[in-house]
Formats: C-alpha cells, sequence, structure tokens
C-alpha cells in the first residue's frame, strides 16, 4: 500500500462517525486534494467549541459560512459576530463560478447554491433588531467585572442594587444607575449611612467615571429596554433549518468595551436560562465570534476569568463557541485549552516573532507521520486549512490538511435594497425596536428628591411662620407690659413723696 493510500484509509478510518455530520471538504496530501476523503465533523461535538485562525485573507470568514450554512442545513440556529460586516451574503444563494465547480470537483462534492433563513440584530443605530439589556438583569457581580472597579468599588455597587430592590427601584438603563450613585453620597447620604453604613464619595465619583466610560462607547443605546429574549436565537424557520441571526458590528471596533460586555452578558444569560442539556445528538446553539481579540484585549483579569468559566460550563447547554482570530495566541490558554474544533489557515512568518508563534501553534495539533505542521502552516493557500476535531468519543481525529469547500450562499454582503427588504419581513423587529423608557430608578429618585424638598420648604415655611407668630406674641406682651406700668397723671401727682408727706403731717396732726 502506497503511502497516498494509507493517509486516504487513515482520513477515511477517523472521519467516518455514525451520527450526522458535517462536511469541511477533503484532505491534501503534498499538496494534491484527495478526491472524496472527506474530512468530516460530528454534529454531536460541535457544542465542544472551536477555533478558526489565520492570516488576514487566508479564507477563515468563508470557513464560519460554510460552518454556519451546514449548521442551519441540519436544524440548528447559528449566531455570528460581523465585525467586517461580510456576512449578510447568506441571505441569498451563490451565484457560482467556475473556479467553485472546479474546486467541489476536486473535493468530490456537488454544489448547491442556497440562500438561508436569516435575521439582522445590532447593537447600535444600525438598522437591525435591537439587543438591549437592563442593569438589573446584569446583576452587580457582572456589572463590577465589566466595570474593572476594586472590591471596595464593587462592595458599594452590591449595596446600590440592595437598596433598588429594597425600594422597588427598577435599574433599568445607565441613566438609572448614575443617579441612584449620585444619590447614594447627596439626597439620600443619612438614608443610606442609617441603612447601610457609609459610602465614599470618592468610591462613587470612580465608579460614575467607568459608567461613562461605557456610555461614551454606546452603551446607553444597549442598556434598557426591551430585553432580548435569548429564546429568540433558537429559531427554526418552515423547512427545519436553523435561523442563522447576524449580529451587525461593523461599527464597533472602535468600541471594545461595549462589544466584551455585550458578549459577558449573552453569554451570561444563555447560562443561567438554557437547560441543561448534555452530550446530546445535536448542539442548540452554534456561537462564531470573529475578531475575538476584541474581547480579550481589552478585558481586565476578572472579566477574562469570567469568560474561561463560562466557556468551560456552557456547553452542558448544548451552546458551542467558536472564535475566530488571526492568530491562536490571541486566545488566552484557559480558552484555547476547551476549543474541539480548530481549523487553521494559513500563518505568515515575518518576523522572528512570527516563527516562534507557528512554532507554538503547531504543538497544538496532534502530531502525524504524514505532515511537518510548522511548514504546513506555511504553505497552505487560500481556502486550505489544518482541521483537527474531536470523533464521537471525544478523541482528536487525524489532522488533516484540507482544501475547504466553498459556501452555497453569496460570498459578498447585500445591496442596500436586499437589506431594507430583508429587514422589512423581520419577526423580531416589531418586538423589540420599540423603544420603551418607562418609569425607573431615575424618574423615581427624581420624583422623592422633590417631595423632599418640597416637604422641606413647607417645614422651612411653618418654621419661619411659628418664628413670626412668636415674635409677634412677643412683641405683644411687651407692648402691653409698656402699657400697664404707664400711671395716669392724676395717680402719679397723688402718690408723690411730696402729696405724700403732706397727707401724713395732716393725719398726724388730727390725731394729735
Amino acid at each position: 500500500m502506497s503511502n497516498s493510500e494509507k493517509f486516504i484509509n487513515d482520513i477515511n478510518a477517523g472521519n467516518t462517525f455514525k451520527g450526522d455530520y458535517i462536511t469541511l471538504g477533503a484532505a491534501m496530501l503534498e499538496g494534491e486534494t484527495k478526491t472524496n476523503a472527506f474530512v468530516n465533523v460530528p454534529l454531536k461535538t460541535m457544542n465542544r467549541h472551536g477555533l478558526i485562525a489565520g492570516a488576514t485573507g487566508t479564507g477563515k470568514t468563508k470557513t464560519l459560512q460554510v460552518l454556519a450554512e451546514n449548521l442551519s442545513e441540519k436544524g440548528v440556529p447559528v449566531l455570528l459576530m460581523d465585525i467586517k460586516g461580510d456576512l449578510s451574503g447568506l441571505a441569498k444563494p451563490s451565484p457560482g463560478h467556475a473556479k467553485i465547480d472546479e474546486r467541489h470537483e476536486k473535493i468530490g462534492l456537488p454544489f448547491d447554491p442556497q440562500s438561508f433563513p436569516v435575521e439582522i440584530l445590532t447593537l447600535s443605530e444600525q438598522d437591525g433588531v435591537r439587543l438591549r439589556a437592563t442593569i438589573s438583569e446584569f446583576g452587580p457581580v457582572l456589572i463590577s467585572r465589566i466595570l474593572g472597579v476594586t472590591e471596595t468599588q464593587a462592595g458599594i455597587i452590591s449595596v446600590i442594587f440592595k437598596y433598588c430592590d429594597d425600594n422597588k427601584l427598577p435599574l433599568l438603563d445607565l441613566k438609572d444607575f448614575k443617579k441612584i450613585l449620585q444619590y447614594a453620597t447627596n439626597e439620600g447620604k443619612e438614608e443610606f449611612q442609617e441603612a447601610y453604613g457609609r459610602i465614599s464619595t470618592a468610591s462613587t465619583g470612580a465608579i460614575l467615571r467607568k459608567i461613562i466610560e461605557i456610555e461614551q462607547q454606546g452603551g446607553d443605546l444597549f442598556f434598557g429596554e426591551t430585553s432580548f429574549d435569548t429564546q429568540d436565537l433558537l429559531r427554526i424557520d418552515e423547512n427545519g433549518r436553523g435561523y442563522i441571526n447576524i449580529i451587525r458590528l461593523t461599527d464597533i471596533q472602535d468600541k471594545p468595551k461595549l462589544f466584551s460586555t455585550f458578549m459577558l452578558s449573552l453569554l451570561a444569560e444563555i447560562y443561567s436560562t438554557f437547560p441543561e442539556q448534555g452530550d446530546s445528538g445535536r448542539p442548540e446553539l452554534v456561537m462564531f465570534i470573529d475578531e475575538a481579540h476584541l474581547i480579550f484585549n481589552e478585558a481586565s483579569d476578572a472579566l477574562l476569568n469570567q469568560i474561561g468559566s463560562i466557556v468551560k460550563l456552557i456547553r452542558s447547554k448544548g451552546v458551542g463557541l467558536y472564535f475566530v482570530t488571526q492568530n491562536p495566541t490571541d486566545v488566552p490558554e484557559a480558552v484555547l485549552g476547551q476549543l474541539g474544533l480548530k481549523v487553521q489557515h494559513a500563518l505568515r512568518a515575518f518576523t522572528a516573532k512570527d516563527r516562534k508563534a507557528i512554532k507554538l501553534t503547531a504543538q497544538n495539533y496532534p502530531d502525524t507521520e504524514y505532515y511537518d505542521t510548522a511548514d504546513v502552516l506555511t504553505s497552505l493557500g487560500i481556502g486550505e486549512a489544518l482541521v483537527s476535531a474531536l470523533d464521537e468519543k471525544g478523541k482528536p481525529t487525524p489532522l488533516a490538511a484540507t482544501m475547504m469547500r466553498a459556501p452555497m450562499s453569496r460570498m459578498d454582503i447585500l445591496t442596500e435594497s436586499e437589506l431594507s427588504s430583508l429587514l422589512s419581513q423581520s419577526q423580531l423587529a416589531k418586538k423589540y425596536n420599540k423603544e420603551i423608557d418607562r418609569e425607573s430608578a431615575y424618574e423615581m429618585l427624581n420624583e422623592k428628591i422633590k417631595l423632599a424638598e418640597a416637604e422641606e420648604a413647607k417645614r422651612k415655611a411653618e418654621e419661619e411662620k411659628e418664628a413670626l407668630k412668636k415674635a409677634e406674641s412677643k412683641r405683644k406682651a411687651s407692648s402691653s407690659r409698656r402699657r400697664s406700668t404707664r400711671q395716669n397723671p392724676i395717680v402719679k401727682v397723688l402718690s408723690s413723696p411730696t402729696v405724700i408727706r403732706s397727707v401724713l403731717g395732716i393725719l398726724t396732726k388730727m390725731l394729735k
């Protein structure tokens, strides 16, 4: 048996599964595509997370598109982070091309152009279904980790939430949060100190500055109502295909705080609301996080720990997370160690640092007698990748340099008219795009302050009135005393010493 035949046998043996699976392409050896030596990924293991990495222009986005299409076709809903704005074409079928036909002939797969059910979501003012969450839904622990506050400041945030719970003050948006922080150290200072202890003005000032940082990155648009229900990510169309939910994030690259805030809140909400599923035959939802370094580069240590914990635990909810980035080193080791599927497109070795990174990357893949992994990483062409997956028992499949299949949908964006038409048909837009600003902590505290001010003004007015009344009474009493001591002239004359002596003299003489 030749080396080539042995290679094909090994690939076919390692990529043949009893359950449902997704075909990524055909294996390659020494630059030649081995027709029908398919590289498959079991659907059962798609909740074991994954990585799609490679230099710019090597085909990462198209790999993401292929995975999303095939998952949708299998009835699995998908959530995509569209940072570059080039994934909306999933809603339209591929126009086809001679090079695509040539590629699929080499792979041994028919090419079937088709469109997929797509929902466009947005975090900002871009068109799409608005994604929002309330401050209360985040809770004090998550808010503290997102803001990156100190332990003391985190304690104050917990007290703030406790006060709002005790007094039935809804914390919905950032203006609610800012108002309660200001109230705690100004108008409500005595009330807080009596019930919860003294709150430092310096600490609340530091927290306010952190909130303003989030606000300046668009947090005022994200925090509020109507809160997005994560169950709406799990919709299936009338043909049994999972919806591909695309979050438009083309204006988010300069707002990493908002992006990481949203991602962490979404993962936390999914983890808290989805039922335990364990290792079932298919995932409940698969999420692709493009430009994943935007999450990790700006995250605090506490935030990274939180992300690492959720990545470990969310698998049991039937949710797969796939990070898309240029270099595997962009992903923390604690997260990287949790990833079952690795699709590594070409890396470029321009510097000594690049060559070192390639050697480290090669060590993340299973040993193989057919490749020098580090060499292959620098020689892969566009649309080719090293693939390592998990089989149905959780063991790594044979490492295969793979000629990736082409997307069945359009490899380009929708036109403005096509996008408008898609959005007009959205079932979720009517539910979430109506702005609601109901009475919450901001309005209630303002009303409370007004009432307190009115009561204070009334008290002062009554005190002034009472003071005036007392002053008037005092004046009247003083005036009465002066009138009572003022003598009649006749009385004054009769009571004078001279008259008295005269009268006494007359009386003396008469007695004699």
